[in-house]
């Protein structure tokens, strides 16, 4: 067993001057500036006030989990001979949010739409699936079962 370490960097840039002197005096906004990488422009929930057009915390759950599920799929379909062409998915979380304010994910399912090249098994590829949460980071980190609905297209030859 080995342990890794993970690090990002979190910065709040929704001080408009008076920090938190107020609750609706600042911005619920921040960066995701993790040295040699991409500065990721975040908000909050729009549900809970924050910018729709930034990432918030709820969306980057679900796509890093979707991510890893791919990444996998990927590896262990180059591995059983599968050749994959394309893989999308659209994966859809389902929460809740208590009276209090407190909420949480129910459950996930990924819904990926994968492209198989000429005379591929799609019941094959769709076997990796249950396999994948046995090994995926993220899957076996949450505490909500993760689902999946993958459908397939075998691109025709020529």
């Amino acid at each position: 067993m080995a342990n890794h370490d993970y690090t990002a960097r979190i910065v709040w840039t929704g001080n408009r001057g008076q920090g938190t002197a107020s609750y609706r005096g600042y911005d619920r906004t921040w960066n995701v500036e993790t040295p040699g990488k991409r500065v990721i422009n975040c908000s909050n929930d729009p549900l809970l006030g924050g910018d729709p057009t930034l990432h918030n915390p709820e969306d980057m759950l679900i796509a890093a989990l979707s991510a890893c599920h791919m990444l996998w799929f990927l590896h262990l379909a180059s591995d059983a001979g599968i050749v994959v062409e394309g893989y999308e998915d659209d994966p859809l979380a389902v929460g809740e949010s208590l009276p209090s304010g407190a909420g949480r994910f129910l459950s996930a399912t990924l819904r990926p739409h994968i492209t198989l090249a000429p005379g591929s098994d799609p019941e094959a590829a769709d076997s990796i699936h249950p396999r994948i949460h046995e090994v995926c980071f993220i899957a076996r980190s949450v505490s909500f079962p993760v689902s999946y609905a993958a459908s397939y297209t075998v691109r025709d030859e020529g």
